[in-house]
């Protein structure tokens, strides 16, 4: 019963994976030319780690992680501790906070892009209401200060669907006569949610933690759409970056090496994570 499942695993992801380590060490091309592929052992990889944009997109990837992590997730547990609570239609208001996550990301970004809107978008209208008509207009994807934070806004609130699912079931998890005792014994909301909530969502905190931070430095759809790595390479990230290398440029050995890079710098995330909050 395992056999369809992990063959499709093999052929989809594993084998295409192991492909990119070939193709990252030649300098295929995406479109044949007459000049025939040939090895280049690690001038792929060199290349990319002297790139000065390579590492700006690193850097993006990481302010855009730093910066989404406590909204999706904070987000995601406030919606969860919420939804948790014995509530009418209780089930209808679960399934409609979980829209956006299964919402196309295309046509998210395509609603969030009228939103956006310079000058007289929803969201500028909304400033000039709310400061009396003091504010300037805000170039919310056009200002190098403000574009990042418009696709982690985008962002937080289209994925953070999941999480609020996987938070639900951690706190359905947690026995009942916990909070009754915590309740007898004086503890306050706050106290019962220090000592009681956040100690049994230790493990969905970090599983939460490790997955919000791998899709985090996939970035990609959101950058495409809206600013295509602009204003001034802000918001350009390392997925961005690869597809312009290996598809735009064609240079399809060379998107291969970036897209190791990338796997091994998730990698390494993800385990320093797991070491930090393995207590």
């Amino acid at each position: 019963m395992l056999a369809p499942a992990c063959i499709l695993v093999i052929v989809f992801l594993l084998l295409p994976f192991l492909s990119s380590f070939r193709l990252a060490l030649t300098n295929e091309r995406l479109i044949p030319r007459p000049v025939p592929t040939k090895f280049v052992g690690l001038d792929n990889f060199q290349n990319v780690l002297a790139d000065g944009d390579f590492w700006n997109a690193v850097w993006n990837v990481f302010r855009f992680t730093v910066m989404v992590l406590p909204v999706q997730c904070g987000l995601a547990l406030a919606l969860a501790l919420l939804l948790n609570q014995k509530l009418p239609f209780r089930n209808a208001f679960r399934g409609v906070f979980f829209l956006p996550a299964i919402t196309s990301i295309a046509v998210v970004c395509t609603v969030w892009g009228t939103l956006f809107q310079y000058p007289n978008g929803p969201l500028n209208q909304v400033v000039h209401l709310l400061s009396f008509g003091y504010a300037q207009p805000i170039d919310w994807l056009g200002d190098p200060r403000w574009a990042m934070l418009s696709i982690v806004l985008l962002s937080a609130w289209q994925a953070y669907g999941f999480q609020m699912v996987v938070y639900l079931a951690g706190l359905q998890n947690i026995p009942a006569s916990l909070y009754e005792a915590a309740q007898l014994d004086g503890a306050n909301a706050w106290n019962r949610f220090r000592h009681v909530t956040l100690p049994g969502l230790r493990q969905t905190n970090v599983f939460v933690l490790i997955i919000t931070t791998i899709q985090a430095f996939k970035l990609f759809v959101q950058v495409n759409i809206l600013t295509q790595g602009g204003p001034r390479g802000t918001t350009d990230t390392v997925v961005q970056y690869m597809f312009t290398a290996g598809f735009v440029n064609q240079r399809l050995g060379y998107g291969a090496a970036v897209s190791i890079l990338l796997f091994v710098i998730v990698l390494i995330i993800s385990l320093l994570q797991r070491y930090v909050t393995r207590g």
